[in-house]
């Protein structure tokens, strides 16, 4: 998660203060927590700095204002364009797994079991939440649950592997 395109992203539309950027990346993130208002303010620093966002004067409340300049389009245009790698080798489960392996960890089946319960435990409440999206309409939302999902769904899968191939 970037938080330099998630303004650039925010400011696309509207110009917009530090606070309600920080509010609406937050719902952009939607259950993954919660951004510190330094990193916020950190970030409009740099990409001031940096000629992607400007400063655009202050609203009624006397708040900064924020706007994207073209060069931040550009930028937030490359990098929506940049296709995203998977990398499940830097995951801490995958690394994790991969070093009990080196070692011969005698309670791999522990750990396994562990974590899918984890994963189960993260399957049902995603997928309440999910539905509860849809009831509400919040389709962008939805969707980015749905993808959550299947990829749990395919962590699962692997640790059945994991297990099939142990038991051969």
């Amino acid at each position: 998660m970037s938080v330099k395109y998630g303004i650039l992203t925010l400011l696309f539309h509207q110009e917009n203060h530090g606070y309600e950027l920080k509010i609406e990346l937050e719902s952009l993130l939607g259950i993954k927590g919660k951004i510190n208002p330094g990193q916020i303010y950190t970030t409009l620093d740099r990409l001031i700095r940096d000629q992607l966002v400007s400063t655009a004067g202050i609203d009624d409340q006397e708040r900064k204002l924020y706007k994207l300049e073209p060069e931040g389009e550009k930028e937030l245009t490359r990098w929506l364009l940049e296709p995203v790698p998977y990398s499940s080798t830097k995951d801490d489960f995958h690394f994790k797994w991969s070093c009990a392996r080196k070692i011969h960890f005698d309670q791999e089946i522990i750990m396994l079991d562990q974590q899918k319960a984890l994963i189960m435990k993260d399957v049902m409440e995603l997928t309440k939440l999910k539905t509860e999206l849809l009831i509400k309409g919040e389709e962008n939302k939805y969707l980015l649950i749905s993808g959550t999902l299947l990829h749990l769904d395919a962590d699962l899968n692997w640790i059945h592997q994991i297990e099939n191939r142990n038991r051969s």
